[in-house]
């Protein structure tokens, strides 16, 4: 007659197992979750880029495809005075040197 080897404590509980595959599946699923969002981003992101460039590339054609007048337009009247709505505006800059030392 044999008789059976006692196992031991070789053998893990169903409940052990059951729980960490759970909690490996949770991880690698919030994982796959993040990176299909981030992808999805991507994406996004590249599509609006796209869709920016061909609308600046049509718009830059759709100007340069106007026609310009030859004439100078007038500035607008500023009042009811109509003898300076013919006179240009102009603005005058002078340069002023900030290292200037008074002595």
């Amino acid at each position: 007659m044999t008789t059976a080897a006692p196992l031991g404590n070789n053998t893990l509980s169903p409940t052990n197992v059951t729980t960490k595959s759970q909690e490996e599946i949770l991880y690698q699923s919030s994982g796959a979750i993040i990176a299909a969002i981030v992808v999805g981003v991507i994406i996004i992101f590249t599509v609006v880029l796209l869709m920016l460039k061909m609308y600046n590339r049509h718009m830059r054609a759709k100007r340069e495809l106007e026609p310009t007048s030859t004439k100078a337009k007038t500035p607008p009247t500023f009042g009811q005075n109509s003898t300076n709505a013919n006179q240009p505006t102009t603005v005058t800059i002078i340069p002023v040197d900030i290292h200037m030392q008074n002595r």
